[in-house]
């Protein structure tokens, strides 16, 4: 009896290693996938952030006036470059996203500057890296919902306590950065 005692023991405790071990393995590539995720995503906005200046000069050309939203571009990308987590650069990237809403409203009012090449090709690079940056925003978050998931469900759940692991924040975007910029003539 005590040797079958002692062999239920043993194999409840290789099943919890190896449930365990597999939990952790699965965190760890969840984990993974979701940094790879966001990466991706880091790399679309750094392609926003470098296309900025090149706008605003072209802009500031046709427009000097306009000074509040070439400023509030231009303090919005430096917030940009600030932002050290991936809270911190989504938050900066919602302002940089309201900002150059409020450029483009100066823009309408400026029919020759909307006719300009240099101007045509950098809005159009800014439209497919905003695409992209898009595309990306919703890999990461079905990754963060896979990680989230994963780590909710029961037996995982009492890995991921155990191991320290929470809940990943998804990249939503705030309600002021999605309200459509009104153009006035």
């Amino acid at each position: 009896m005590k040797r079958t005692g002692l062999i239920a023991i043993l194999a409840l405790v290789a099943v919890l290693a190896f449930s365990a071990i597999g939990a952790y393995n699965k965190m760890v590539v969840l984990e993974q996938a979701t940094d790879a995720a966001w990466a991706q995503v880091n790399t679309q906005l750094q392609r926003r952030y470098d296309l900025i200046p090149n706008l605003v000069n072209t802009v500031k050309g046709y427009a000097a006036h306009e000074q509040e939203a070439i400023q509030a571009v231009t303090s919005a990308r430096a917030a940009m470059l600030g932002a050290q987590t991936p809270v911190e650069q989504q938050q900066a990237a919602a302002n940089l996203e309201n900002a150059l809403g409020r450029l483009l409203v100066v823009v309408e009012n400026y029919p020759e500057l909307k006719a300009d090449t240099v101007f045509v090709g950098l809005t159009d690079e800014l439209a497919g890296t905003e695409n992209r940056i898009a595309q990306h925003r919703m890999l990461f978050n079905d990754e963060v919902k896979a990680y989230n998931t994963y780590i909710a469900r029961f037996p995982a759940v009492i890995w991921a306590k155990l191991f320290g692991r929470s809940a990943r924040t998804y990249f939503e975007i705030p309600d002021a950065a999605k309200m459509a910029p009104q153009v006035n003539f």
